[in-house]
């Protein structure tokens, strides 16, 4: 039986391991945290249960999908609530909820700008045509060379895809007012630029959001990850958590072993384990860098330093010891200027002035993740990667910012009521998951930055070495994570049948 060793296990990892396992392989995966999951964990205290990360469920049919290449059903393993509203943006005139339903939401237009329902139609027409190719088609493409986009479908299709046309030019084909404009722009700020540089093939995003809904998994995001877990169990991958990968030995170009450092309660053990393919679910520059000797990187400094980043994060979790009247699931805080943060992140990369940011309060849907009576809070401002000075000091105060203008906006007081608090930011992400830049999301994707575009998830020099994630193909996300580790497995396998 052939081995495969997995390293990290996150989604992607994760999704890799069950795939490889049920094409017969032998499995281990090895993770550096006590629990799966990687930006996807979980940790608890004084009550609370936080999710560490991802908090949006979007694109359901992505999740059912990779259970169902187990003969599994998502059902099986959590329970999904629908988010009704899907989430509520506060616009420096005040909130606007944003209804699950789409002739609701068809109103909602029509009273912010008269007549852009039928606009909305429209432009979700073109959407839906975007998420059926470039979700089922274009995503599950390994990124290995131009010729993968010469399929047939694709190349008829091409124009219909906007790929060469930006997300900010595409919207105002549609839209004026500003209000419309953010909305309809924000999901793409996952992928990790302004709508300027985003080709406007990501409006299959917005099809995800208004039309397949906002999702919560009962318990929380973790429930994917141990729902993730439990599957690659079934299919009897081995997990080793703990274990700090330290090297990948390379004998004639061949990755012939991982070389851990397991942290158990005695002294730190060294864990040897041979490999007939290994494949980096961690970070890519971390493996790449940091596990292979020079020679073997197919990637230089200089390649990297270029690379457009996906922004990192500035993330609390904190714990009430109150209700709060006036909050949703999903709070978006867009009462500043869009522009002026967006540049700070992008442009001119800088600790921002007056940050957008967003609230999740999972505790508003779930009883199970605070004590009774409380409510749980995680919030997040986004930020670009590889800032410098992320103290506790600038920790405070942009937190102070930050619950001057909740307050303010949501009517609701809650700094005497914080009972847990905890921050999380670059420097975290750095140290948990050697982090490139201390990045949150991974690589952006801009058009220069798409398909074959990305690190390939091929080593160019070790012929045996595979990667998943967010920094290769199809790009940043859970549900492209699970994707990518569904492309990888195929890849694999289709070399050493």
């Amino acid at each position: 039986m052939k081995k495969v060793v997995v390293i990290g296990s996150g989604f992607a990892g994760m999704s890799a391991a069950t795939f490889m396992a049920k094409a017969g392989w032998k499995v281990t995966v090895l993770e550096k945290q006590s629990m799966p999951g990687g930006r996807g964990r979980k940790f608890s205290a004084e009550g609370f249960t936080f999710d560490m990360g991802p908090s949006w469920y979007w694109m359901p049919d992505v999740f059912e999908r990779y259970f169902n290449c187990f003969g599994k059903k998502v059902a099986d393993y959590y329970d999904l609530t629908r988010l009704d509203p899907s989430y509520r943006v506060y616009y420096p005139d005040g909130p606007v909820d944003i209804p699950a339903d789409y002739e609701a939401l068809k109103n909602l237009f029509d009273r912010l700008e008269p007549g852009s329902s039928t606009q909305l139609d429209a432009f979700i027409k073109e959407a839906a045509y975007k998420y059926e190719v470039g979700i089922h088609k274009l995503v599950h493409k390994p990124g290995r060379g131009l010729s993968e986009l010469l399929d047939l479908d694709l190349a008829k299709g091409l124009l219909k895809l906007d790929v060469f046309t930006s997300m900010k030019k595409h919207v105002r084909k549609y839209f004026k007012n500003p209000k419309l404009i953010q909305l309809i722009e924000f999901p793409v700020l996952f992928l990790g630029a302004l709508p300027a540089d985003i080709p406007a093939l990501y409006s299959l995003m917005n099809y995800a959001d208004i039309k397949l809904g906002t999702w919560y998994p009962n318990g929380g995001m973790f429930q994917i990850a141990q729902a993730m877990h439990d599957l690659a169990k079934e299919q009897g991958v081995e997990f080793v958590f703990n274990a700090n990968v330290e090297k990948i030995s390379i004998v004639n170009g061949q990755a012939k072993q991982v070389i851990a450092t397991i942290d158990s309660n005695q002294s730190p053990e060294t864990l040897t384990m041979d490999a007939d393919v290994v494949i980096g679910a961690a970070d890519y520059h971390f493996i790449e860098t940091q596990l292979l000797p020079k020679t073997y990187q197919s990637y230089s400094a200089a390649y990297w330093d270029k690379r457009v980043m996906a922004p990192s994060c500035l993330l609390y979790y904190v714990g009430l010891n109150k209700k709060l009247k006036h909050i949703t699931h999903h709070t978006l805080f867009f009462d500043v200027d869009f522009e002026v943060h967006g540049a700070q992140i992008y442009q001119d990369p800088q600790w921002p002035t007056e940050p957008l940011f967003y609230v999740s309060a999972t505790s508003v849907s779930d009883d199970t993740v605070a004590p009774a009576g409380n409510e749980n809070l995680f919030f997040l401002i986004p930020l670009a990667a590889g800032l410098e000075g992320d103290t506790e000091a600038m920790r405070d105060q942009y937190f102070d910012k930050m619950l001057t203008r909740f307050e303010q906006k949501t009517g609701e007081s809650i700094r005497e009521a914080i009972v847990y608090k905890k921050s999380y930011a670059v420097s975290d992400f750095k140290n948990d998951y050697n982090a490139f830049k201390g990045n949150a999301y991974g690589l952006a994707n801009t058009l220069w930055q798409t398909a074959h575009l990305k690190p390939s998830l091929k080593s160019k020099k070790v012929a045996n070495l595979y990667y998943v994630g967010q920094l290769t193909v199809p790009g940043p996300g859970v549900p492209p994570s699970l994707i990518s580790g569904e492309v990888v497995s195929k890849e694999i396998i289709k070399a050493y049948r």
